[in-house]
């Protein structure tokens, strides 16, 4: 049963004041919950930085964010391909030099329902490499800094951690032996949720400066599937989102919340609340349990340390 501290309406964007002077970074920002999240951030004068894989495409959003805000909003684009490793190393160097704060990173950036497996250039299976491994070097990277900026990470889940196969499939993280769309995407987004609980969990023995919360979007009507799913699951997703989903904009507001709202706990996943969690009003969700497996998020962290290369003390 989803709990909602925010009464009937749930969380909004009107909760949130001036965001002068604050830094948001945002990966995947160029179309779908990322862009509609940084249009709210900058709305409340908020400084965003975009980090995308398509630059085109991405100077198209900013054009659009200033048609709609005006040219004074600060707004920049910094390139990252979260399947390349390097890419992230580079994209990490550039941010780094670009701010000397960030206030909130919001792992927003996501590929879905690969239809078929995919491998990325440093070995691994697509979904994971970039859902989670893209992710757990960046915020490695950069977080010296969020600390020092007493800032966020907020993890963007799914609904789907709790699907698929409801575990880290160690003995085969690609799925060699049998891939399938579904439980290879329920994985990537189960590793990214323990991923967060573990990291606050290390945060809090460090007794660190940086805050980490996990929200999910629910079912919203952005094109996470467009560009990877099969042709039949395109289909019925565009049919069904139509029926059954929110706007791309409601989608953003879990994460927005976590990265601006004071008083959020650890341990929770925050997102819709009606429909089985899907849409509705923004607040606390049930979280199953699989997500709070210890020995697995412990196996995972160092797993992780291992496939990137990074060495993160923490």
């Amino acid at each position: 049963m989803a709990i909602n501290k925010f009464e009937n309406k749930g969380w909004t964007p009107e909760h949130i004041g001036s965001l002068a002077g604050k830094t948001y970074v945002i990966t995947g920002a160029n179309s779908g919950a990322g862009f509609e999240a940084s249009r709210i951030l900058l709305s409340k004068g908020a400084r965003v930085i975009m980090m995308n894989r398509n630059p085109s495409k991405s100077a198209t959003a900013i054009a659009d964010l200033k048609g709609s805000l005006g040219n004074q909003i600060d707004v920049h684009f910094i390139h990252i391909d979260l399947s390349k490793l390097d890419s992230v190393r580079k994209a990490a160097e550039e941010l780094l030099e670009a701010t000397t704060t960030i206030d909130a990173l919001i792992c927003n950036g996501a590929i879905a329902q690969v239809a078929k497996q995919e491998i990325t250039i440093d070995g691994f299976e697509s979904q994971l490499g970039v859902n989670h491994f893209g992710h757990f070097l960046l915020c490695g990277l950069v977080f010296d800094r969020l600390e020092e900026s007493k800032g966020r990470i907020v993890i963007v889940g799914s609904n789907g951690y709790k699907m698929g196969l409801k575990r880290i499939k160690f003995e085969d993280l690609n799925f060699d032996s049998k891939y399938t769309a579904w439980e290879s995407y329920s994985q990537s987004k189960l590793a990214q949720m323990m991923f967060g609980y573990e990291l606050q969990r290390r945060i809090e023995l460090a007794g660190k400066n940086v805050q980490v919360q996990v929200c999910h979007p629910g079912a919203s009507r952005t094109n996470l599937l467009m560009d990877t799913a099969s042709t039949f699951n395109k289909v019925l997703w565009s049919v069904m989102s139509r029926v059954v989903a929110q706007s791309a904009e409601k989608g953003a507001w879990p994460e927005v919340m976590c990265a601006t709202e004071q008083g959020l706990e650890n341990a929770k996943l925050y997102g819709p609340t009606k429909r089985a969690d899907t849409v509705g009003p923004v607040g606390e969700n049930k979280l199953d349990d699989v997500a709070l497996d210890e020995e697995a998020a412990t196996r995972l962290w160092q797993l992780s340390l291992e496939k990137t290369s990074l060495n993160w003390p923490l």
